[in-house]
């Protein structure tokens, strides 16, 4: 009789680490589409800073006798009408479209969020002024106001970085005032200024860090408008003009061969797609972990 009470005890042991060794296997589609968005993304930045690593070809071979291939073991995306590898024209492309992407939500992010940030904390005339002029630029779309300024800078990489950050700064200060406003009033931040503390060190030690969550969660949802903007300015002409295209330049020289040679056009065009994506799928959960109500559910 103890032999078969043992025994049993021990079965039962074996059978719920087996059952929570296949719980650990078992991977939701929400953390799947996670995962596979972070190697999207991880992915292209790589290519992005060490595009010889990962393209078969450099972006300037032409070759005369592989002109308008169609996708093959030599060429997994085709050519194009040079005779180019489209897979190494993305891969080399996205140093440029990534660049403009990060850089122009940095540039907007500081921009936007001083902007914000001092409209909100200093309140009174300074509000009234800088919050009118938020709205007249806001009047105007966010693509729109890109353009113009492209047109008026003229091609260049730091020349699109602008036009793009200048489109996002409105939204930024908005959110950035709306966040301080909603800090600067709570009780830390009055006892902190009953006891003493000066007006730079509550901004700076207490009402500044306990506001970026939102406008980080902003920034990073952006990347993916920015490179699309920047892509779209390329793809009218305003974008880099380097021997090396980024990928709205290679929707812009493909689109003439769409019915010939779709590849042309088509996979940088995906490329874009998975990209923005991505990047808003990580944002959406950089997002649930930042947001305090769901952190205490």
């Amino acid at each position: 009789m103890r032999e078969v009470a043992t025994a049993k005890p021990l079965w039962r042991v074996k059978q719920t680490g087996l059952t929570i060794h296949r719980k650990k296997l078992n991977l939701s589609p929400s953390r799947f589409i996670l995962y596979a968005s972070t190697v999207v993304v991880v992915f292209l930045i790589i290519c992005a800073m060490v595009p010889q690593w990962i393209a078969p070809y450099l972006p300037t071979d032409m070759q005369a006798d592989q002109i308008l291939l169609a996708p093959e073991a030599a060429h997994l995306l085709g050519t194009d009408y040079f005779g180019r590898d489209v897979f190494s024209l993305i891969v080399y492309g996205a140093r440029e479209s990534l660049f403009i992407g990060f850089a122009s939500v940095i540039v907007g992010g500081l921009l936007g969020g001083l902007l914000g940030a001092c409209a909100g904390y200093f309140g009174g005339w300074t509000d009234r002024v800088l919050m009118r002029f938020n709205d007249i630029i806001m009047t105007v779309p966010g693509v729109l106001l890109a353009l113009a300024i492209a047109a008026a800078l003229g091609p260049g990489l730091w020349n699109i970085v602008l036009a793009v950050a200048m489109a996002a700064v409105p939204n930024y200060a908005r959110v950035m005032r709306g966040q301080i406003l909603s800090v600067k009033n709570r009780p830390f931040i009055t006892a902190s200024r009953s006891i003493g503390a000066t007006q730079l060190s509550l901004f700076m030690k207490h009402v500044l860090p306990n506001s970026l969550s939102p406008l980080l969660v902003m920034a990073a949802i952006g990347v993916g408008t920015a490179i699309l903007t920047g892509s779209g300015l390329s793809f009218l002409g305003l974008g880099v003009l380097k021997e090396v295209p980024d990928w709205g330049a290679l929707l812009s020289q493909g689109r003439g061969y769409l019915t010939v040679a779709w590849w042309i056009c088509t996979f940088p065009g995906l490329a874009i797609t998975l990209f923005v994506l991505s990047i808003n799928v990580i944002g959406d959960e950089l997002r649930d972990a930042l947001d305090p109500k769901k952190r205490q559910s």
